[in-house]
């Protein structure tokens, strides 16, 4: 970590501007070598950003603006300069073999950020969110990433962590006089204290659904049996056509995915075959695909003609499927008077603002206000909470068991490490760098 890192920090491809990163001890040595400005780089005002020329020796390759930012008041805490120059492949490359052949090495995916979270700039929570933040493809999760960047799952994490200390100094304070127990007074006062940290840490379990489905959306499978207008309904919610619409039985044989933003949700709808027996080998081999996608599937939109019966169904049940009666505008067939459904016709795009209204409600399970996305954590979180959890509840039975101090102490501790564990008070190098390989090269 000592090492003075350097990447392209803008995509691969041509564009306007791109964006190189240096950061570590020899930084600004390194940009003194090779800008040209009418002030040197380790002269320039911190954040000051001038124009001048990036050359090797004698060779200008490009102008462009430089800025330094002086260790800690920076990104990563250490020395970091940003070159910003002109989008080219050619001259962007060219520049980064410049700064690699003055001392620099190329950075590891998320190095500048595992930096930031290595010299205190941030916690491990919001280390993550820079990447959810920059996957984001709704409103609401980027709303979530933002606030988790900005420290609240943090600081949540921080309080509990805090009351498990305070838990765990009691209890030491007993250990130092191993003559007595510790009495019932202060075993159910110690009791109600660790149910508040028990609670806050359920409540933050409670978001990892959220989580899952802000960060990597909800699979949602259109089913039922061909010429039910499952294509239609795809193209309906896309708003453009995505899939052929025909009335010839059998047209979809291969599933369409897509993904919409639906309230903030990122939906990855995925168009199947309609379900019926065929005689066609190609035909088959799409219901059979049909059947496996249902199976993997989060949600599934069961689509029905509503001017005919009931026909077989053999799609997901309960919570998972949405029943939607089709063609309601060419009248509704007895069959389907007592059906919980959600009754649209693609045709005129009657019911269609229902149907929104009923997607978001069965995925986020009954609703959220835009508040309540500002605490949602990822699987990592949740297996340490879990973890946390649990010691948790051993240290209640220890307590209620009247089981010695030490014993207590030991569960607390463990505790505490798998609260801690979440914000990143942990020294397993192969943690971080599983955490922050998923990173872009340049963040």
């Amino acid at each position: 970590m000592n090492d003075t890192i350097a990447a392209i920090s803008t995509p691969f491809g041509e564009g306007a501007i791109a964006l190189l990163r240096l950061s570590g001890e020899r930084a600004v040595a390194i940009a003194d070598e090779i800008f040209r400005g009418k002030t040197k780089a380790s002269e320039a005002p911190p954040r000051f950003q001038q124009f001048g020329k990036i050359a090797d020796g004698d060779t200008a390759i490009d102008g462009g603006l430089l800025t330094v930012f002086r260790a800690p008041a920076s990104y990563t805490g250490e020395d970091v300069v940003e070159i910003a120059c002109h989008g080219g492949i050619l001259v962007t490359r060219r520049i980064l073999q410049l700064l690699l052949a003055r001392g620099a090495r190329s950075a590891e995916p998320g190095e500048f950020t595992q930096r930031a979270f290595l010299n205190g700039k941030m916690d491990l929570t919001q280390a993550e969110a820079v990447m959810d933040l920059i996957r984001a493809q709704t409103d609401l999760a980027m709303r979530a990433a933002t606030e988790q960047l900005e420290g609240r799952l943090g600081a949540k994490v921080r309080e509990l962590r805090e009351l498990l200390l305070n838990l765990l100094a009691h209890v030491e304070a007993y250990i130092d006089f191993p003559d007595e127990d510790i009495d019932p007074d202060t075993g159910t006062a110690l009791l109600k204290k660790l149910d508040v940290v028990r609670e806050g840490i359920a409540l933050l379990l409670r978001t990892a659904d959220h989580g899952k489905i802000l960060r990597e959306g909800v699979r949602t499978v259109i089913y039922g049996a061909p010429n039910v207008g499952k294509s239609s309904l795809l193209n309906l919610l896309l708003g453009y056509e995505r899939a052929i619409v025909s009335e010839t039985p059998g047209t979809t044989r291969d599933t369409i995915e897509e993904v919409i933003n639906l309230r903030g949700i990122p939906l990855r709808l995925v168009d199947t075959a309609g379900v019926r027996e065929s005689g066609d080998r190609i035909e088959r081999e799409g219901i059979a695909r049909t059947y496996r996608q249902v199976e993997r599937a989060d949600l599934v939109l069961r689509v029905a003609d509503a001017s005919q019966p009931d026909q077989d169904r053999s799609g997901a049940e309960g919570h998972r499927e949405i029943l939607i009666l089709n063609k309601c505008d060419l009248g509704e067939h007895a069959a389907w008077k007592e059906a919980d459904a959600v009754r649209i016709s693609c045709r005129t795009g009657e019911g269609m603002e229902r149907l929104g209204e009923v997607i978001f409600e069965r995925v986020m399970g009954g609703g959220i206000a835009a508040r309540d996305a500002s605490v949602a954590i990822n699987a990592r979180h949740q297996a340490c909470l879990k973890s946390a959890a649990e010691f948790c509840d051993a240290t209640r039975k220890a307590v209620t068991d009247r089981i010695s101090a030490e014993f207590i102490a030991v569960e607390l501790r463990a505790a505490l490490d798998a609260v801690g564990d979440v914000v990143g008070r942990v020294d397993s190098e192969e943690l971080l760098g599983r955490i922050f390989s998923t990173f872009c090269i340049g963040k």
